[in-house]
């Protein structure tokens, strides 16, 4: 991650709905996301134990400050189903100024 990024997105997959809303309440509660945008209907196709393995998940787009980071990544551990969770992170390089405001006004 560059070192001046102050601002990711987090791809998380999950189980179902129910986990989806579940982890994205436990965010926004505790003000480590300003959004989460659930994805439901995700096909997802992966080595997983030496063979090819699918299944329908849904995907949380996280948008929250990077200086949270650790602290979404234990939440979503501590939360999630699966014994390896997906949870990647991005940088934003840019955008809506007045959007990018707000985020960061939301995550605490």
């Amino acid at each position: 991650m560059p070192a001046d990024a102050e601002y990711i997105v987090i791809f998380v997959t999950v189980s179902d709905k129910q986990e989806a809303d579940r982890i994205t309440e436990v965010l926004l509660n505790e003000r480590k996301a300003a959004c989460v945008n659930i994805l439901s209907g995700v096909n997802s196709k992966f080595w997983w134990k030496g063979e090819i393995d699918s299944t329908e998940e849904s995907l949380l787009i996280i948008k929250t400050r990077a200086s949270v980071l650790d602290q979404v990544i234990s939440l979503v551990k501590e939360l999630h189903s699966y014994e390896v969770p997906e949870i990647i992170a991005l940088p934003i390089i840019g955008g809506n100024d007045d959007y990018l405001r707000w985020l960061h006004d939301e995550v605490k």
